[in-house]
């Protein structure tokens, strides 16, 4: 067959794969409030929710969607990473998207002049690019969701001073501080408000938000409910020390910044490199696709670039 002609089809695959991940992705897939208040009232945790979802309220837009349900159903812990990363679209909608940038990335790459042999690398390329910006989003939100947790601590505990009781202090904070922690303790409100213990109710928000300092304050709440104490001495010391923490760690990054700005430049600098020389001598790099020893090379420098990369990783990541 024609390289052109398989190139063009893959473009149009593509592009109607494209098309009809969006279109899912864009339906309301969201619970309605009676719906999620009803599961609260049962007792189900975010994670029961989703797998209620993707089983059960699967519309089946496609056949390929279908066929994507059926392989999500073995991943039992993606739901809960996307609902840690609050993203509103079902896994196959997002496998459909992952598929498409497979076959766009790889074909746009060939149309803009790279040699066909690099099409598997850039399908790679192309199906990780959504899974990397799936972490990032999910980082970023567990990040904003750590550093507002000194906040809502002094907000609970003041809430707590005045007479409020720990319900009414979960409401306080559900409804004055802002996403992503707000939203978090607004279902812990209304998960206890319909009849679930508050303990369980927190500890579903811990399952969702696997946070640390977020465990101490579950931990805190829990004990205090058995033995008895000053609760709002309690979370004014955690809030004091998660503040510390982050002093330290504020340190700790200063100090590392060398060493990770070394790895970015060390694990950038063969990629621009390589784009370099191909857009200065490209029958030299075509060597490194053209014969089976700089096919060997170009293997064992990927592989080199990603152990380098983790080494440098966990050297300059120091948990505090």
């Amino acid at each position: 067959m024609d390289p052109a002609i398989l190139v063009m089809c893959s473009a149009f695959l593509g592009v109607i794969m494209l098309v009809l991940g969006l279109a899912s992705a864009f339906r309301k897939s969201g619970e309605s409030d009676l719906e999620a208040r009803l599961s609260a009232f049962t007792g189900r945790s975010g994670a029961d929710r989703l797998d209620v979802d993707n089983t059960i309220l699967r519309d089946g837009l496609t056949t390929a969607q279908s066929m994507l349900g059926r392989m999500v159903d073995r991943f039992e812990r993606l739901p809960m990473f996307f609902r840690q990363a609050e993203l509103p679209m079902r896994l196959e909608q997002f496998l459909m998207i992952c598929i498409c940038g497979m076959l766009i990335v790889p074909t746009g790459g060939v149309l803009g002049g790279l040699p066909r042999a690099s099409m598997p690398i850039l399908g790679g390329v192309g199906f990780g690019l959504p899974w990397i910006w799936l972490l990032l989003r999910r980082r970023r939100r567990m990040k904003e969701f750590e550093k507002q947790m000194p906040d809502a601590m002094e907000l609970l505990a003041r809430a707590l001073r005045s007479g409020h009781s720990l319900a009414s202090g979960l409401n306080v904070v559900a409804t004055e501080m802002p996403a992503p922690i707000g939203v978090e303790f607004k279902a812990v409100f209304e998960e206890q408000n319909l009849g679930l213990p508050i303990d369980q109710a927190l500890r579903n928000m811990q399952t969702r938000v696997p946070n640390m300092d977020l465990q101490f304050f579950v931990t805190a709440v829990s004990i205090q409910r058995q033995a008895g104490g000053d609760l709002a001495e309690i979370l004014s010391k955690i809030s004091a020390l998660i503040r510390e923490r982050f002093k330290i760690l504020g340190q700790v990054k200063a100090l590392t910044g060398e060493g990770r700005l070394s790895g970015i430049v060390l694990m950038a600098l063969p990629i621009v490199l390589f784009f370099t020389v191909y857009a200065l001598n490209r029958d030299y790099v075509m060597l490194l696709f053209s014969r089976s020893l700089g096919k060997q090379m170009m293997i064992g420098a990927i592989i080199s670039q990603i152990i380098g990369g983790y080494v440098i990783h966990r050297i300059v990541s120091i948990r505090v």
